[in-house]
């Protein structure tokens, strides 16, 4: 098939491009006997400049914190040191994401936003999206930290590197 020749391109760069903010305060409890890590409670804020439709934005915070959390302690691609090639085949069978039973309650997880205006915003705005994954991990991580004074670098910290750091602890 063909399209015929393209007949114009242009491309536009917003001279400006505010960043967004987002914060995350997570309560964490890690059971002990099986590595399991659960969040009793969460509490984020973002900053979006005028929320255009704030519900709407909310959800996105929390979403993001899901596929944050998700990052933070479940998801892995393992993959052949020598090759590269995923060693799941590319399959996403076994691909773990965090489903309602492993988030908070409704009730327990809220998404504030800081009521700001970006002059270079459309109507004061500015996006959220991407942004809200950013202090995810690191609050996560450093709220294990506080619970059980193990502090990781590397992630995914699943129930199995959980119980070989707790094992390790002990040990020392």
């Amino acid at each position: 098939m063909n399209w015929g020749t393209i007949a114009y391109t242009d491309s536009y760069r917003q001279k400006n491009c505010p960043p967004c903010f987002t914060t995350h305060f997570v309560e964490v409890e890690v059971d002990t006997e099986t590595g399991v890590i659960t969040l009793p409670r969460v509490l984020i804020y973002g900053d979006c400049g005028v929320a255009m439709n704030p519900d709407l934005v909310k959800g996105q915070l929390i979403g993001s914190f899901n596929r944050g959390f998700g990052y933070t302690v479940l998801e892995s691609l393992p993959t052949d040191p020598v090759t590269g090639v995923l060693k799941n085949n590319a399959l996403l069978v076994d691909y773990k994401t965090p489903t309602s039973a492993e988030m908070p309650l409704v009730g327990n997880i809220r998404a504030e936003l800081c009521h700001t205006y970006e002059p270079t915003g459309p109507y004061g705005a500015k996006g959220i999206g991407e942004a809200a994954l950013a202090s995810v991990q690191a609050a996560v991580a450093n709220a294990i930290y506080n619970a059980v004074g193990i502090r990781f670098s590397k992630l995914p910290i699943t129930p199995e590197v959980m119980l070989a750091a707790l094992k390790e602890k002990e040990v020392r």
